[in-house]
């Protein structure tokens, strides 16, 4: 699988692919939504071929507990309004880990110290070089 380096918003490299195919529509439009919602280190993690759970899993973070959950809420709108598709929420009460499952993409939305303790993005790193 030919994989591209993307750097993250915090100067990261992050081995990644570009989308293309079923959910990069999508995964655009989450994009977008979290970006223009101030989300934080933004991540997209391309998962044809490596998991049925989806085609793509995004990770982003959040300054505090309710913008996690404000950005989650309304990314969950934007989803519906735009797509006609019901999204699955988890978390969204506490605001630390925010689940966001469309069928194709899967969102997570962190408060930092929690994402920092879960490190999603290197158990999802190609070649598993966590």
């Amino acid at each position: 699988m030919n994989v591209d380096v993307v750097e993250t918003t915090n100067g990261d490299q992050m081995p990644n692919t570009a989308p293309a195919g079923k959910g990069s529509e999508l995964l655009e439009l989450i994009l977008n939504s979290l970006e223009n919602d101030k989300a934080e280190d933004i991540v997209h993690v391309d998962l044809r071929g490596r998991s049925s759970i989806g085609d793509f899993m995004v990770i982003c973070s959040g300054r505090s507990s309710r913008q996690v959950a404000a950005m989650s809420e309304k990314l969950v709108e934007r989803i519906k309004a735009e797509t006609g598709r019901t999204s699955k929420i988890e978390g969204k009460d506490t605001g630390d880990w925010v689940l966001i499952d469309t069928g194709d993409v899967v969102v997570h939305v962190f408060r930092p110290e929690v994402r920092e303790f879960y490190q999603l993005e290197k158990m999802w790193m190609q070649g598993g070089n966590a």
